[in-house]
């Protein structure tokens, strides 16, 4: 494991597990906001993922609201690469699409906006559990024609069955959730 990741991967052995209709939902800073996430974390998560995936000639980073934006702002500052939020409410922009977002523990609708065709762009977000809002998130970036350069996440849950994904990602720490807590997998 990367040592600058170890306080991310501290701290998740702490994380309390709530249940969701039956998903087994790990609660951190990183993937909810409670409790604080340390600058020294997020600093770490925006350099390791820099370091991770190749930036070159990537106009954008995209983001799905809320637990995407504050890695995407980290690797925003790290890596000078201006993002997007994909937010929860529409504007009704031109060229706006509608993104329905269904994980495990519930679905919502998201909103593209501030992509064009031709941006080559990553995606970025906290964690990838179901994979359902990445691949949503993903599809909507091909329907306006950008090109998807990587798709990134902070954690990625390992024991979880992820049917609808199946496209290559970059993940700095690899967890499942055992015995009611986070293990990290070297």
């Amino acid at each position: 494991m990367d040592p600058t990741l170890e306080p991310l991967a501290r701290s998740l052995r702490d994380a309390p597990i709530v249940d969701r209709d039956g998903y087994p939902y790990f609660v951190h800073g990183v993937t909810d906001g409670i409790p604080t996430v340390e600058p020294d974390v997020l600093r770490a998560i925006g350099e390791a993922i820099r370091d991770r995936i190749d930036l070159t000639d990537v106009d954008a980073l995209v983001a799905p609201e809320a637990m995407g934006i504050h890695h995407a702002t980290a690797l925003s500052l790290a890596a000078e690469v201006p993002f997007v939020v994909v937010r929860k409410r529409s504007y009704g922009f031109p060229g706006e699409v509608a993104v329905h977002q269904e994980t495990d523990y519930g679905e919502s609708e998201l909103y593209l906006n501030g992509v064009d065709a031709g941006d080559r762009v990553v995606f970025v977000d906290d964690v990838l559990s179901s994979g359902s809002t990445a691949e949503r998130v993903c599809d909507a970036l091909e329907t306006v024609g950008a090109e998807l350069a990587a798709v990134v996440v902070v954690l990625r849950r390992v024991d979880v069955d992820r049917e609808r994904f199946d496209r290559e990602v970059t993940s700095l720490l690899d967890v499942r959730v055992e015995g009611g807590e986070v293990v990290v997998v070297d």
